[in-house]
């Protein structure tokens, strides 16, 4: 029943984006936009569902206006720590399964919900607010031993290497390459008009400051030094495999690990990328070396 129900409210947005698309044009880019910008609600049912452990210290951390719920292990102040961030519509407690694993190698470790998401507050949430969030954990904790990074917080977190904050190491699983591609796939599935993607790449501009094309991770990749493990399933049909292996492309020094069979969300906590990851932390070399040509045209 609930499956024919959120089919018939799927049916009921695509007509009325449809119909608006053609009638009032301005006022249907702003509910798509912000349609866009909404992180599932399921993120803060599953969160209020997980409790953590004894050993978690939960804390809030202000950001851009908002309270950031963040979940602490060990001592990140005087010990290497590893940050881990979540990916778009989850929350920080879905790396559980990670936790004991980089305790046992010493590591105190670090994770958040973002704006939107969990139970942080916000109702809206893009790249650039993940990216910023990002940067004011490590602003707290300071430089991080290890990243890791779950689809769009994959993204964000190598779009958060700078100078002021930065990982030795990063593991992304899953991650998001292209703003503008992630927008062409919502648009098709909510068969928006071609004709409206300028006036939503403007919205997004106006809340962000920040251009959709500069939101394309190959144009910052090849700045970054650190070693990087990029995880990706061949079978992933939310962000394509071949995104994973932009990442591996353009980064001079990571490698690709591709898994079969897991998608999207499984491949986060499959006990083989889990022990993968370990390795590669431990200074094993996992996965391949992609070379390629930069000069490549990517699908929008």
């Amino acid at each position: 029943m609930s499956t024919v129900i959120d089919r018939f409210k799927l049916t009921t947005v695509r007509t009325g984006f449809l119909l608006g698309g053609r009638l009032a044009p301005q006022r249907t880019v702003n509910r798509a936009a912000r349609l866009f910008a909404t992180p599932f609600a399921s993120s803060r049912s599953r969160a209020l569902a997980v409790r953590g452990d004894a050993d978690m210290q939960r804390g809030e951390l202000r950001v851009g206006g908002e309270t950031v719920a963040t979940y602490v292990w060990g001592d990140p102040m005087n010990q290497p720590y590893a940050l881990l961030a979540h990916g778009w519509s989850s929350f920080g407690l879905r790396f559980l399964p990670w936790v004991a694993r980089l305790r046992e190698l010493g590591f105190a470790v670090v994770t958040f919900d973002q704006p939107g998401h969990g139970l942080s507050s916000g109702k809206l949430c893009t790249l650039p607010e993940f990216i910023a969030t990002i940067r004011a954990v490590g602003a707290r904790y300071g430089d991080a031993a290890l990243a890791v990074g779950h689809s769009l917080g994959g993204a964000a977190v190598a779009f958060a290497q700078d100078e002021s904050w930065h990982a030795d190491r990063l593991i992304l699983v899953a991650p998001a390459a292209d703003m503008k591609a992630a927008a062409g796939r919502f648009f098709r599935f909510m068969r928006l008009g071609d004709y409206l993607r300028q006036p939503f790449y403007d919205w997004l501009l106006r809340r962000t400051g920040v251009s959709i094309e500069q939101l394309q991770v190959h144009r910052h990749l090849p700045a970054l030094g650190q070693p990087a493990l990029i995880v990706h399933d061949l079978d992933d049909v939310d962000v394509p495999w071949g995104e994973g292996e932009r990442y591996a492309q353009f980064w001079p020094g990571a490698r690709l690990l591709t898994t079969q069979g897991l998608g999207h969300r499984r491949v986060l906590d499959a006990p083989e990328v889990i022990e993968a990851a370990l390795a590669f932390t431990r200074g094993e070399e996992i996965g391949t070396r992609v070379i390629g040509t930069p000069n490549l045209s990517f699908c929008m």
